[in-house]
């Protein structure tokens, strides 16, 4: 049964990176009938350390054996993979990232890993499984969105900037054509068009024979505001096919302030009256949406249908459950916090190299420490 059969999720678990929504927690919620997410931000680097930890359940292999290029697989166990895994104080080895003119490998690398991330989140179950990507992270997008294709991803969501040229890329991809995708390269003139490029054939010779058409999955941008999804439909060219709203109570990055910035005397900044969502307006689109925001509480999601939403987003109570990817004593650590009410969150400014605002729980001896950041 495809995605655009069944049933629009109630409950969205948001994409955390790097690896906090990894397969595992995806997984868990898809088979509970709602929609999991899986983070793309980082995974190949993700990959290549499970693979040099000697990927001791065998998940990582099990799944890599079902890509349809062999010799591009053995290509990357040949590199990174550690039978046992490497010894605890040795280092692991660097993994390449993306740049504007990458090698094939690194392509061939990107979309391995988010294929073997969608893979293992979607095995033996009939739910839904999206992936999460950072609009601001550009380099590595076009790979990213092809991987998670080849796997039958269902939902691609994306936010921490405005992503108008998804839609059609995705139209693009599912039939294996070449794309390319225009990047915010900071102090370009704007007649300068700065492109990464990404030709599935070329990366894979023989693909779209070997994999067919492929699901052109549902696109949920991630945008503050009906004003953000007013551009994003009006400048698409493909489908949107609806929208996760956050509010500046959303953990993980948040939209700035319309307007110049401006800080509390604590040194966040204060988002006003320009910053309401306008959920009047988001409705008179007719797409679905979902809330987000300070909205993990059944309450919150009653409150949330009788405005007229699908549903919700959540992300923190996933980051801190059994299933996430956050270390276990770090969880219990923040939920011992919680508990006692002595979480503070602080939305930090300048915190993320995205240059969009971003919350940080402050944890004892975690990098929130001054003492421990500095250290």
């Amino acid at each position: 049964m495809s995605c655009m059969s069944l049933p629009l999720p109630t409950i969205i678990q948001g994409g955390m990176g790097v690896a906090i929504s990894d397969w595992r927690l995806a997984k868990t919620v898809s088979q509970l009938g709602q929609l999991g997410v899986v983070s793309g931000t980082g995974i190949s680097c993700v990959l290549t350390r499970r693979l040099m930890d000697g990927d001791l359940a065998g998940n990582l292999r099990r799944a890599i054996a079902h890509f349809s290029i062999p010799d591009a697989v053995q290509d990357i166990l040949d590199r990174y993979f550690i039978p046992g895994g490497k010894p605890p104080n040795a280092s692991y080895k660097s993994t390449p990232t993306s740049t504007v003119a990458s090698s094939g490998f690194v392509d061939r690398l990107n979309v391995i890993a988010n294929y073997i991330e969608v893979f293992l989140a979607k095995e033996n179950h009939n739910g839904v499984v999206g992936i999460n990507l950072l609009e601001k992270v550009q380099m590595p997008t076009l790979a990213s969105l092809y991987g998670a294709m080849l796997s039958g991803v269902d939902y691609v969501l994306m936010g921490a900037g405005i992503p108008t040229q998804i839609a059609a890329i995705l139209d693009k991809l599912s039939t294996h054509q070449p794309v390319s995708y225009r990047l915010d390269v900071q102090g370009a003139a704007p007649e300068d068009d700065v492109r990464v490029h990404f030709d599935p054939e070329k990366t894979f010779p023989g693909i779209s024979k070997l994999a067919g058409k492929l699901k052109r999955p549902k696109f949920l941008p991630i945008i503050s505001s009906s004003v953000l999804a007013q551009v994003l439909l009006k400048r698409s060219e493909g489908a949107v096919d609806g929208f996760v709203i956050e509010a500046s109570t959303a953990g993980g990055h948040n939209a700035p302030p319309r307007g110049t910035m401006k800080l509390s005397r604590e040194g966040e900044p204060v988002y006003g009256e320009k910053d309401t969502i306008g959920l009047d307006k988001i409705r008179e689109f007719g797409l679905p949406f979902w809330l987000a925001g300070s909205y993990g509480h059944h309450a919150q999601l009653k409150k949330a249908l009788e405005e007229g939403a699908a549903g919700i987003q959540v992300g923190t109570a996933f980051a801190l459950c059994d299933e996430s990817g956050m270390e276990t004593e770090l969880k219990k650590k923040a939920l011992r916090q919680v508990l006692i009410n002595q979480t503070r969150v602080f939305t930090n400014p300048i915190a993320s190299p995205t240059g969009f605002p971003f919350k940080i729980a402050h944890v004892d001896g975690t990098i929130s420490e001054t003492n421990v950041y500095n250290a």
